[in-house]
């Protein structure tokens, strides 16, 4: 496994790859669990070289004690990849990934603005400047993104699709703990009876959707979540949304034979915590 530090260098070993080879890149924050290593596995299975990136990008944390607070692991990230087969970790610095670029602008239909971005104000510009720049160095043929962060992935779809990138970005399933609750980097930071209790977010959302119907209202559904989830110690909802899984247009009526999400953000305490399903009308 290759470890490559400098932009130069990325662009160096990109141009020595053979161009009958096929490239799957999976870009990270560091931090690895084994939903990071599910998307390695696939990439490992699907391409001939996978790239995996490890920066923790100040430009999408609008919270500087999160970016602050971010896990770091270097050591174990390394031996994880190593284990999974990972061919490149490109490890840039901060000057060096902005040096000489000043993000990318493109239109995001007002996607960037609503749920996560409406209480993360700038995150998605951030999301969209890096990933642009991680596409332009890395040129893979192949990208994989975790549906946890299901606003994330239409944003990066949007984007690639607009830039005209010859690039298939690849949607794979949230990994869960055996208790139900998503695997996140932010998880590290929960302690253990607030992980016993995070794992009611998950569990929440299955039990009042169960019987779901169609022209039912989904407030209706989201304000027994929202009491559900709040009368639980540490936890706090700050957004319940159901959406068109294509365009993220709210949903307020279900429709019969439809295929909508179901997403929230949550606080346990002072770490915040998002999750979504997939639900068929």
């Amino acid at each position: 496994m290759q470890i490559i530090i400098g932009v130069s260098e990325i662009i160096k070993a990109r141009k020595s790859i053979k161009q009958n080879l096929k490239i799957g890149f999976v870009p990270t924050m560091g931090a690895l669990h084994q939903g990071h290593i599910a998307l390695v596995n696939r990439s490992v299975k699907e391409n001939d070289i996978t790239i995996v990136s490890i920066f923790v990008n100040p430009k999408q944390f609008n919270d500087k004690a999160d970016l602050i607070n971010y896990p770091r692991n270097i050591e174990n990230d390394l031996d994880l990849l190593e284990k999974a087969k990972c061919n490149i970790v490109f490890m840039p610095d901060n000057e060096d990934i902005y040096n000489n670029y000043q993000g990318y602008q493109t239109d995001l239909k007002g996607i960037d603005k609503i749920y996560e971005g409406e209480f993360r104000p700038g995150h998605f510009q951030g999301v969209v400047d890096v990933v642009y720049r991680l596409f332009d160095l890395v040129k893979p043929h192949k990208a994989y993104f975790g549906e946890k962060d299901f606003q994330q992935l239409a944003i990066i779809k949007l984007m690639t699709k607009n830039a005209n990138l010859p690039i298939e970005v690849i949607a794979c399933e949230i990994v869960r703990e055996k208790s139900g609750l998503a695997m996140s980097s932010r998880n590290e930071r929960l302690s253990d009876e607030q992980k016993t209790v995070s794992a009611k977010i998950y569990k929440t959302m299955l039990k009042h959707t169960k019987n779901l119907k169609p022209n039912q209202k989904t407030q209706e559904i989201i304000q027994k979540i929202k009491e559900e989830i709040d009368n639980t110690a540490f936890l706090k909802t700050e957004y319940i949304v159901f959406c068109e899984q294509e365009s993220l247009k709210p949903v307020y009526t279900l429709a019969k034979n439809t295929d909508v999400k179901l997403c929230l953000a949550v606080w346990c305490e002072k770490i915040r915590l998002i999750d979504n399903i997939s639900l068929h009308i």
